[in-house]
């Protein structure tokens, strides 16, 4: 199931699905550690005798975020209830502090009592074993912990104003009104279900402790009059100690938790608007999801600079591993759009992180844990019974051409400087000497969809950039010998990819060459990942070689449904829904379509020619989830979401997209 609503600040991410539901919390790492693990934390309703918990079918929904903010904004209406509920979520922008608030509004002609109830299911450490959830006197609060990790949860109802009192600014807020009811209890384990079962008669046990599998629900109460709103909140507190929730609890009650959602809205809408292109004749709907789609990554990065894939764990149901880690391929190709967009120092995190990854020989590993650790892997040290590198040669490459694109968009050359012994000299050098001396290419690696091993033409393009980016960090830096060096690596690649990738019969490139009978043997499979070719600079986007490379891409890999879109490459069998590969070769990818596009654009000499990668930006926003989450994959048949949302790499390239198609249509537009 796709997160439809996704808020974080870097150290604390919280996803929720359709319902309103928390379905995972990361701390202290966006990616690691989840807390919750795809559970569902309940939200539900009670009115005079009828219990509703938000998943229920009668409950009428739209969700999506306030405008140019990481807040939510979910509204629910129960025709049997009488009630509406308006919903904005929010993570603190520095503390690791969730904050929900909750406004019900009583439909009926009458005076009623209605109770909310906040249900708590963690697994904390990603593990249910040796929990405990404990009810809190001091604060009236519950708070759950294992180890290092404690979260307190805490809730109130904003009461009528009935003293003259100010708080420090003078201005007159409610006075609030905490818990109702809490109780703890035993999950999944025997026959027990969990405390949400207890709420459902409008009412709790007040059990206070329970160890080992657990859960916890909490339930704050109001009287409300005819026809009128009334406001209440709900949140959390993240960290290492009691202590620390207990002071981030009372920060939250010192400055009302209502104020702190409004100051999280003015903070994003700040961020998100420090640096607006001119977005030239773009739809409102586009520029609004340009906008959402920063935010989204924003949530996606880490604050110590990995750039997180995914967060969606529903994936784990198919494959038992999920997409939280960070690729350095994807985090290069995100950081590069996201240094575009004027957020440098955002992403300059990320080459720290890269530096510290590198290996002592030069290159980065297939995934990382957002903590600095080495990912799980699938590529194995031994090929055909010989002794291989696991890794997919791209990801080093990309690293500096991301960085090199960085100094040119931000001028940084502190930052550059102190890469440029580290990670930028030491990878060139890895570069230079992997690669196979007769075909003047790279040595066998991974291609990008980690799927095949073999000399690929997207791996030999990055390849290609970073030695041209190490060049013109050497040369920046008065290192001529080494300029040249890496200058001349560049050309040998470039000479073996026109030579041995470059197919004259079918006037394309090949996605890449294998070993067939002791020879290496072109794999002539349209693959849309051989873009770079012009995106890493090989050859121009105006190239012929180029312009009929991309043009059989676009025939082969469309697909003929009327939802539209370009799949990865022919026969692509992840979650494949159609097999049908002369209507659908595999199911369009947002990434893929866009880079269809942003060639359109590269090679545009008319506004007129700018139509067609408009109408990509157009479809992109159309088969967007409500409040603008990008899923990876859509249904050929139905445009549905298809493996995780929000995927960083989609919203990343989205962003990288409008601001070529907005620079090409101010310089066309200017001649």
């Amino acid at each position: 199931m796709p997160r439809y609503l996704v808020v974080g600040n870097g150290k604390c991410l919280v996803n929720l699905d359709q319902h309103a539901f928390i379905r995972d919390i990361y701390f202290p790492y966006v990616g690691q550690l989840n807390h919750v693990g795809g559970y569902s934390c309940r939200l539900g309703v009670w009115v005079e005798g009828q219990f509703r918990w938000l998943d229920d079918a009668k409950w009428e929904r739209t969700l999506g975020y306030v405008h140019e903010s990481l807040v939510t904004e979910m509204i629910a209406y129960h025709p049997e209830l009488q009630i509406t509920l308006s919903m904005n979520d929010a993570v603190h922008q520095r503390e690791p502090i969730y904050l929900k608030r909750v406004s019900i509004t009583n439909h009926a002609d009458h005076d009623r009592e209605i109770r909310l109830f906040f249900h708590q299911d963690l697994a904390i450490n990603e593990t249910e074993v040796g929990d405990t959830a404990v009810y809190y006197p001091e604060n009236h609060t519950v708070f759950h912990y294992k180890k290092d990790c404690y979260f307190m949860f805490n809730a109130c109802s904003e009461q009528p104003i009935t003293s003259d009192l100010l708080d420090p600014l003078g201005e007159e807020l409610p006075p609030l009104e905490g818990i109702y009811e809490f109780t703890t209890g035993i999950k999944r384990f025997h026959q027990a279900e969990g405390t949400w079962r207890d709420a459902e008669d409008g009412h709790l046990m007040m059990n206070p402790i329970a160890q080992g599998s657990v859960d916890s629900t909490i339930s704050i109460r109001t009287f409300s009059g005819a026809r009128e709103t009334s406001n209440h909140y709900y949140w959390f507190a993240a960290g290492k100690r009691l202590s620390e929730v207990k002071r981030l609890d009372q920060y939250v009650r010192d400055s009302h938790p209502g104020r702190l959602i409004d100051r999280v809205e003015t903070y994003w809408r700040r961020w998100v608007n420090k640096k607006n292109p001119d977005f030239a004749n773009l739809d409102p709907s586009l520029i609004r999801l340009y906008k959402q789609s920063l935010l989204m990554v924003r949530t996606q990065t880490d604050a110590n600079g990995a750039i997180i894939a995914a967060n969606d764990t529903d994936i784990m149901q198919f494959n038992r591993d999920h997409y939280s880690y960070m690729w350095p391929r994807d985090g290069a190709l995100v950081a590069k759009a996201m240094s575009s967009a004027g957020y440098h120092g955002m992403i300059a995190p990320f080459f720290r992180f890269c530096e510290s990854a590198l290996s002592d020989e030069g290159y980065l590993q297939h995934k990382y844990n957002p903590d600095g650790t080495v990912g799980s892997s699938w590529h194995p040290y031994l090929h055909d019974g010989k002794p291989q590198l696991p890794i997919q040669e791209d990801e080093t490459a990309l690293v500096l051409h991301a960085l090199w694109h960085d100094y040119t968009c931000h001028g940084d050359i502190e930052l550059s400087q102190s890469l440029y012994q580290s990670l930028v000299r030491k990878g060139a050098k890895f570069l230079l000497h992997y690669q196979d001396d007769r075909l003047h290419l790279p040595l066998p690696s991974y291609d990008l969809w980690e799927e095949r091993y073999g000399i690929f033409t997207f791996t030999a393009s990055a390849v290609y950039g970073g030695l041209m980016a190490a060049s013109r960090f050497a040369s920046l830096f008065g290192d001529d010998v080494r300029a040249e060096h890496y200058l001349q690596g560049a050309e040998r690649i470039k000479h073996g990819m026109l030579t041995h990738l470059w197919n004259e019969e079918q006037q394309s490139f090949a996605r890449g060459l294998y070993r067939k009978d002791g020879h290496w043997v072109q794999d002539m499979t349209a693959e849309s990942s051989i873009f770079g070719v012009y995106e890493f600079d090989v050859l121009p986007a105006s190239d012929s070689r180029v312009v009929s490379t991309m043009q059989r891409l676009r025939e082969k890999l469309s697909n003929k449904m009327s939802i539209g879109g370009i799949a990865r490459y022919t026969q692509d069998y992840y979650f494949q829904r159609c097999q049908d590969i002369h209507t659908a070769p595999g199911n369009p990818w947002i990434i893929c379509t866009l880079w269809l596009a942003a060639h359109e654009i590269a090679v545009a000499n008319t506004l007129d020619e700018l139509a067609s990668p408009l109408e990509t930006l157009r479809w992109v926003e159309r088969y967007s989830l409500p409040g603008g989450v990008l899923s990876e994959q859509l249904d050929p048949y139905t445009g549905a979401p298809v493996s995780v949302a929000p995927l960083t790499w989609s919203h990343a390239t989205y962003v990288d997209t409008v601001l070529k198609y907005v620079a090409k249509y101010k310089e066309l537009e200017a001649l």
